[in-house]
């Protein structure tokens, strides 16, 4: 018996097949339904997750933003300047190291976390999944892209 043809790791999978299609095209719907909710926030996903960071705390350097959220400074910058301009977060120099730049919330950024702390429950519902389920998912989600950053 020829083990290429029932072998499924010696054999090109299908598209339907791959992981990294599943999680490509999972990121893309989640994409959309965030777009579509963040509309009224004026926020893309890329601010709101910036924005996320800063409501938990507040007066982050921008290395430690790119940290949590896996982004580059080369990313990471000009959208900050696009977040300063609309007047959601300022950046100033740390007064003990000139060298980093420390981002704060506006008032106006601030105001913005109530209006999005209704988004978590609009993702729950359109995901049609349970809490335990949610939860569970995005455990093996982290524990997959730690795993994959180690390779990488």
């Amino acid at each position: 018996m020829d083990t290429k043809t029932t072998n499924p790791l010696t054999q090109v999978p299908r598209l339907d097949q791959q992981l990294c299609f599943a999680l490509y095209s999972t990121s893309l719907a989640m994409n959309k339904l965030y777009r579509k909710l963040l509309r009224k926030l004026g926020l893309t996903y890329s601010q709101y997750l910036v924005m996320m960071v800063l409501w938990e705390q507040d007066e982050q350097t921008v290395s430690a933003l790119g940290e949590k959220l896996f982004l580059d400074s080369a990313t990471l910058t000009p959208l900050l300047k696009r977040m300063e301009q609309a007047e959601l977060i300022a950046r100033n120099r740390s007064p003990e190291d000139e060298r980093q730049v420390i981002i704060s919330l506006t008032p106006q950024g601030k105001a913005m976390s109530d209006e999005a702390a209704a988004l978590p429950a609009c993702v729950l519902d359109a995901s049609g999944c349970s809490l335990d389920t949610v939860f569970r998912l995005k455990d093996e989600l982290g524990e997959l892209r730690d795993s994959l950053m180690k390779n990488a």
